[in-house]
């Protein structure tokens, strides 16, 4: 969001506000936000790196950031010179000296596992990465880079930043949920909220208009997609909480999941997702939104 539909002062207000509930992980990309007009990449890591300077509160962040998407023709993937080359950039965008979680954004089946996770290892080794990650990997990628790093004797990749959330559950529950838990891979899924449908804003194709992420709702607008709200709200409604934070609780509450992600842009959007990671569901509840949202091919 920011540097996109959250300008520089709300930024640094949110993530004050953020840091000073007790949150501590913060999750951008160099690749934030290239996809608007005007836009180059990086305006998400400057902002915060402009907050860090500002603020005096690097300490405080467990900070991780991404590379691999396009940046530029030639400026993408995961080889040694551009991952050189990308690490240099996002540090001083970010003005830091070290980068806590340095993810591969998608999997670059042009180069070389060895290649790339070597060239992790190096970047450890001189203290501007503490660990690595992986994003958009499938479950024999993502099991085969394990494998080797193993084999090479180099830091694996110790997270992963999966699509999941209780509208799209099955392809992280059948192919990457078995591999991440009998390796202890960290969970960290995106569009945890499912571009704000899971908040109950978006519920005909009249509400789609109602912010510039609402098109990306629209296919949840659907039998399955509807049950899945009903039971969010009947949840909501018997323990005091808004759909979007028993969503994430039910998340939370999941074997395997760390931390989903979801964003604010505004502080009342902020103290609802502050209130969520203190919301503990009964087992009903679980039970309930599992059963509803559960995928048919499960």
């Amino acid at each position: 969001m920011f540097g996109w539909t959250v300008d520089e002062s709300m930024s640094f207000r949110l993530l004050d506000a953020w840091v000073d509930a007790g949150m501590n992980f913060v999750d951008t990309a160099d690749v934030y936000s290239r996809w608007v007009a005007g836009h180059a990449g990086g305006e998400s890591e400057t902002i915060l790196g402009k907050w860090f300077r500002q603020s005096g509160k690097r300490n405080r962040v467990v900070l991780a950031t991404k590379v691999g998407k396009p940046m530029g023709d030639n400026d993408k993937g995961l080889s040694k010179l551009y991952i050189r080359r990308a690490v240099e950039a996002s540090l001083r965008r970010l003005k830091t000296e070290v980068i806590d979680l340095y993810q591969s954004h998608d999997d670059d089946a042009a180069t070389p596992l060895e290649e790339t996770l070597t060239t992790f290892a190096d970047l450890i080794k001189e203290g501007k990465v503490r660990a690595i990650g992986a994003s958009n990997y499938n479950g024999s990628r993502l099991g085969l880079a394990l494998e080797t790093s193993k084999r090479l004797g180099v830091p694996r990749y110790e997270s992963l930043q999966p699509l999941y959330n209780l509208v799209e559950r099955e392809n992280f529950e059948r192919e990457l949920e078995p591999v991440c838990r009998e390796h202890g891979i960290g969970v960290i899924n995106f569009y945890a909220l499912a571009s704000g449908f899971l908040t109950g804003k978006y519920r005909s194709q009249a509400d789609l208009g109602k912010s510039v992420r609402g098109s990306g709702a629209g296919k949840y607008l659907n039998e399955r997609g509807l049950a899945v709200l009903g039971a969010l709200d009947a949840v909501a409604a018997n323990v005091g909480a808004t759909p979007a934070q028993v969503a994430l609780a039910w998340q939370i509450a999941r074997p395997g999941i760390t931390a989903p992600i979801a964003s604010a842009t505004s502080p009342a959007q902020l103290a609802g997702l502050i209130d969520a990671a203190a919301l503990t569901l009964d087992t009903p509840s679980i039970e309930l939104i599992d059963r509803v949202s559960r995928p048919t091919a499960s």
